[in-house]
């Protein structure tokens, strides 16, 4: 099995044929992907590339790294593997409100004077 490459700071006007065209200069391309935005379908700026051989991996890493594409260098490095627990979540409310807010309190010393 070849080695997984991280592509980023790739514009957003690549293309997965422009990549496979690139990375196959240095090697066969195994499997090509740009990460897309699920609500919007636009690229979300970095992608993956699989070449056949570790040789061809590591030779596409040493040239492609720091290229220029449409005006922005790219980042070409070896990809790491996922971590487990998946990123996202966030939301849910912060702070916390304090419980009941009337204009006079109940039961407190000062709202019984006469």
């Amino acid at each position: 099995m070849g080695q997984r490459i991280f592509v980023g700071n790739l514009p957003f006007s690549a293309t997965e044929s422009q990549l496979t065209e690139m990375f196959g200069k240095h090697g066969e391309v195994s499997s090509c992907e740009i990460v897309k935005d699920r609500m919007t379908n636009r690229s979300r700026g970095f992608g993956f590339v699989e070449m056949a051989s570790d040789d061809a991996a590591r030779a596409a890493i040493s040239a492609l790294n720091g290229q220029d594409l449409d005006g922005r260098p790219l980042t070409v490095n070896e990809a790491r593997a996922r971590t487990e627990g998946g990123g996202g979540g966030g939301g849910g409310r912060r702070g916390g409100g304090g419980g009941r807010r009337d204009s006079a309190p109940r039961g407190d010393y000062n709202s019984r004077r006469w």
